[in-house]
């Protein structure tokens, strides 16, 4: 079994865990995007306390990747809500499961068709 496969599968495992209710094919195109960074133990996560990370996701992600035209209120309060649906207290928030995440919150799982 592939590396890719394995991470894919472990992702899958931890959102019905979580009860994210998040589509196979979701979870493995949003990891597959994110090849070769899900490889690197920081890389692979998303801090919710880190400001700066979290305000790269909303750049780099939201508005760049998915287009998402919003104001920075509703793009922040949709991050935080991914953070809370993933555990507060949960150090692994996985960055594919987090994409994954706020692509569905704006139903812009296309971009990952």
């Amino acid at each position: 079994m592939s590396k890719l496969v394995e991470k894919i599968e472990h992702y899958m495992a931890v959102s019905k865990e979580l009860g994210l209710d998040l589509s196979e094919d979701l979870i493995s195109k949003a990891t597959e995007d994110l090849v070769p960074s899900i490889y690197k133990q920081d890389a692979e996560t998303v801090s919710c306390s880190d400001r700066e990370e979290l305000d790269t996701v909303k750049k780099n992600f939201l508005q760049n990747k998915l287009g998402v035209d919003a104001n920075d209120a509703t793009l922040d309060a949709a991050i935080k809500g991914v953070c809370e649906a993933m555990g507060t207290s949960n150090r692994h928030k996985y960055r594919a499961l987090f994409y994954a995440l706020l692509a569905k919150e704006f139903g812009k799982e296309s971009v990952y068709a």
